[in-house]
């Protein structure tokens, strides 16, 4: 599928066939994720990837009750890690780099799983904590997002966008 098409047909799936993804489905997603710009190329972000049943439904609880991810059949979990990145970018830029690394990871992974035909829905309604200590992370580590991925059992609705002369803005001079 063409790159264009791709950013054309993906959309938030919220609803998922019972259909596994499979390992070498998930190893691409992951392959791509790697290659995802990063940051002085400090590559700060960890992601855990998670399938097992009753922990996806405790992740959907932390966010919100948002139920319909405990149904997708793989949750990542990426984690901004500014410990990666701290030596390269200082105290001050390790929090907000780390960060911009895991969204640009998250939506790597977004685009890789419409290349492949899953849907996705990135998840940013949650309670940080409970995320973290859901999954046993360090506390350096902070949860960005999480990303339910499937086979969708939906179509991709219709959808406004802005007009792109209401998006962009001309430069102007400042005096």
């Amino acid at each position: 599928m063409d790159f264009f098409d791709v950013m054309r047909k993906r959309f938030s799936v919220r609803s998922y066939r019972d259909k596994p993804v499979d390992d070498a489905a998930l190893q691409t997603i992951l392959e791509a994720v790697n290659g995802a710009p990063s940051a002085f190329n400090a590559q700060a972000f960890e992601i855990v990837v998670v399938r097992d049943a009753a922990r996806k439904e405790q992740l959907a609880k932390i966010c919100f009750n948002q139920m319909f991810a405990a149904t997708a059949p793989v949750m990542l979990v990426f984690f901004a890690n500014p410990d990666r990145n701290r030596a390269k970018v200082g105290d001050d830029g390790a929090a907000v780099y780390s960060h911009e690394d895991a969204t640009i990871a998250c939506d790597y992974a977004h685009l890789a799983a419409a290349a492949l035909g899953l849907g996705s829905c990135w998840i940013a309604a949650y309670g940080q904590k409970a995320v973290s200590e859901l999954l046993g992370a360090p506390m350096s580590w902070c949860p960005v997002a999480l990303l339910a991925i499937g086979h969708p059992a939906e179509s991709a609705p219709s959808r406004e966008r802005r007009a792109l002369n209401d998006l962009v803005h001309p430069e102007t001079a400042r005096k």
